[in-house]
């Protein structure tokens, strides 16, 4: 999935002249916590709610310049080297970034054109209907070993049970050279699938009583 098919396309902006106050209201009103920044159309900062509380000298006491800092431009305050997205990148790379530089939101350019906005709710919605745990599902989880042709393998079990593969994901195994494939399957019921697997020597890491498969 790409960035273009999740982002949001009216962004809400603010210019660097905007004073902090209103650029404070327009977060509120509009329950968002990113603004970008633009002039002339083009992206020149990114100011958030952090931003204005990193300014203040302090959330429980009134302090006499706190009216004077939400009278001063956003310019003043605001992040100038933004982290932006293409709407072409995957949405995997747009989580990698926001994780690896610890911030919560990515505008996204196209030229030198802001285009739309993208957050760490918007990436986490979407990632929920990847895994299709938004619908109702069973999460089988099976451990293999390491070597070409096992999801293949794994997934025929689920073609012969006529059970839907919603999702599958693949992960280093607790014991090297293992892997371990998790499935989210169109099923309420996953007994049966796993006693295929088990009957064809799989083994099932979950759903499990006692240590062994259900």
């Amino acid at each position: 999935m790409r960035i273009e098919d999740i982002m949001r396309k009216n962004v809400v902006t603010v210019s660097p002249s905007t004073s902090i106050g209103e650029a404070l209201l327009l977060l509120r009103s509009n329950r968002i916590r990113h603004l970008p920044v633009v002039e002339h159309d083009r992206l020149v900062g990114i100011f958030s709610d952090r931003d204005l509380r990193d300014a203040l000298p302090s959330r429980l006491l009134k302090h006499e310049d706190d009216d004077t800092i939400l009278h001063k431009p956003v310019a003043d305050i605001m992040h100038k080297q933004v982290i932006t997205a293409h709407p072409l990148d995957f949405i995997e790379d747009a989580s990698a970034q926001l994780y690896e530089h610890k911030i919560g939101s990515l505008p996204i350019i196209e030229g030198t054109r802001l285009v739309g906005m993208i957050t760490e709710s918007d990436l986490f919605s979407s990632l929920i209907e990847l895994f299709g745990v938004n619908k109702p599902s069973s999460h089988i989880e099976v451990e293999v070993d390491d070597r070409v042709g096992m999801l293949a393998e794994v997934s025929q079990v689920f073609r012969e049970a006529e059970v839907n593969v919603c999702s599958v994901v693949v992960y280093p195994g607790k014991k090297p050279p293992k892997k371990n494939l998790v499935f989210r399957v169109q099923t309420i019921d996953p007994r049966i699938v796993i006693q295929r697997l088990s009957a064809k020597g799989f083994t099932v890491v979950w759903p499990t009583e006692g240590g062994n498969p259900l």
